[in-house]
């Protein structure tokens, strides 16, 4: 296959947790932006208690791979008079830089913990090389960018900006409807906000539309209707979401129509090399609340198109994991709704994590091999996540390699370990339960149906742990198909 020049950008990834951090690791990330359990704007996340931070800090430094925190909700007093111990906390734990949204936060670090880079959040909205001179005169190291600017406002930027203030874009994910991420809807429907990191996604959500005055949705007389801003008619309209019946909330619709707010996801694979040709120093993947196992597809996709493969060699691995209709954004033209389905859709279905590759052995003790040992072939030891077969074509999704197939077979299960598994004296940790097995205590199985389970196949060439295997199922969550 062709090898394209590497790209120079730094690949910044998602983790959401110590699985997901471990996983952007193996599969080729440069920097990992995380969230305590304090000031993060993923809320939902698994994110990390402050005392967890300088082990996951340390492990991503044993592996060259840098550490940005985020603190970039919208700060009210009570926050702020939080931050100074916080900081002083997180630049203990040897973390490298700093997302901050809010200008007092943002002073404080300075203060505080001068150590540490400081980072301008998307949410600040810096859209011009003004802006981004003033926070770098504020003792910015890099701004992250507007995601309402295109590719032209960028390379702008870049040329207003100081030479030695970096430059971040998002490059993959999920994208709000909002001006970068600044939305009140939730906060409006629900009492929890985005802003503070609680955002339950009204925008994606399913609404009935139905006019003023019909029927049951008329409260009383609609009268003569609302009047659009360039004096023409404009309907009243009233959305009923699909959660809360009989809750109904007023829009307006004029000549122009209504907006859809569902945004597709943002896919820049086959464009970095003109991101890079703008000036952007770094690409953020955006994700913290996803698994280890979408990190770990779409990092090792960008990865390997920043180390040189062609675009169109690594696209299918974006096809394989969750994800909305992908568009590029606002970088070439406005952005783009996806009106025809309510949903995520994906060509791969994540079936099993490797825990551990051993050749297989004659007269092994421990974790047992009863057969003759076969030149090559090794034992692959896994976590099962969902089901597979004895049989079953699976694919292996191992860091800086392409995708490659294995056909399952000798298919073991472990019953000594397992969530079911209740005994006093069951081990309590995967490397506990392999260390501990012996021949006997592998079953033959037909199927790995036992989530959180541990099962062995034969392969005929080593997997490097920490890899994870797949099964080609297309799957849509749509509840209203196109």
């Amino acid at each position: 296959m062709p090898m394209n020049e590497r790209i120079p950008m730094e690949l910044l990834a998602p983790a959401g947790g110590m699985e997901q951090l471990r996983a952007a690791v193996a599969f080729g990330a440069d920097a990992v932006y995380l969230a305590a359990d304090r000031f993060g704007m993923r809320a939902r996340a698994a994110n990390f208690a402050l005392d967890e931070i300088p082990a996951a800090v340390a492990y991503a430094h044993e592996h060259g791979v840098k550490v940005h925190v985020t603190c970039n909700i919208l700060m009210h007093p009570d926050d702020i008079d939080g931050l100074p111990a916080f900081f002083r906390s997180l630049d203990a734990a040897g973390v490298d830089a700093f997302i901050i949204g809010d200008l007092g936060a943002f002073a404080v670090a300075g203060e505080v913990a001068p150590r540490v880079e400081r980072h301008v959040s998307t949410q600040a909205s810096v859209a011009n090389g003004a802006a981004a001179r003033v926070w770098h005169s504020l003792g910015a190291r890099r701004v992250v960018c507007a995601r309402e600017m295109s590719l032209a406002d960028i390379a702008r930027l870049r040329q207003d900006a100081p030479p030695d203030l970096e430059i971040e874009v998002f490059a993959h994910g999920a994208m709000c409807m909002a001006v970068s991420g600044r939305c009140l809807i939730s906060s409006y429907l629900t009492g929890r906000s985005g802003n503070k990191g609680h955002c339950t996604q009204p925008c994606r959500w399913s609404y009935s539309l139905g006019t003023a005055g019909a029927g049951a949705l008329a409260a009383g007389d609609a009268g003569a209707g609302p009047v659009s801003e360039n004096s023409q008619p404009a309907s009243e309209f009233l959305l009923e979401e699909e959660k809360r019946p009989g809750e109904f909330f007023p829009i307006e619709q004029d000549g122009r129509g209504t907006f859809i707010m569902n945004a597709k996801d943002l896919n820049m694979l086959a464009h970095l090399r003109a991101l890079a040709d703008a000036g952007v120093d770094s690409i953020k993947i955006e994700g913290r609340n996803k698994k280890a196992f979408y990190v770990a597809t779409v990092v090792g996709a960008y990865r390997r198109v920043l180390d040189g493969e062609p675009p169109e060699a690594v696209a299918g691995e974006l096809a394989a994991v969750s994800h909305r209709p992908y568009g590029t954004g606002f970088y070439f033209d406005e952005a783009e709704q996806a009106p025809a389905y309510d949903g995520y859709e994906q060509e791969t279905m994540h079936v099993a994590d490797v825990v551990a590759c051993e050749p297989v052995l004659v007269g092994r003790q421990g974790r047992g091999s009863c057969r003759p040992a076969e030149e090559g072939v090794h034992y692959l030891y896994v976590l099962c996540r969902n089901r597979f077969a004895e049989r079953d074509g699976l694919e292996i999704l191992a860091p800086h390699e392409p995708t490659r197939t294995v056909v399952v077979r000798d298919l073991s299960w472990l019953s000594t370990f397992g969530p079911d598994n209740h005994d006093e004296d069951a081990p309590a940790t995967v490397e506990e339960a392999l260390a501990r097995a012996t021949a006997a205590d592998w079953e033959p199985a037909a199927a790995a149906n036992r989530s959180c389970n541990l099962y062995r196949i034969a392969v005929d060439a080593p997997v490097a742990p920490g890899s994870f295997l797949r099964k080609r199922t297309f799957r849509r969550s749509a509840r209203h198909g196109a």
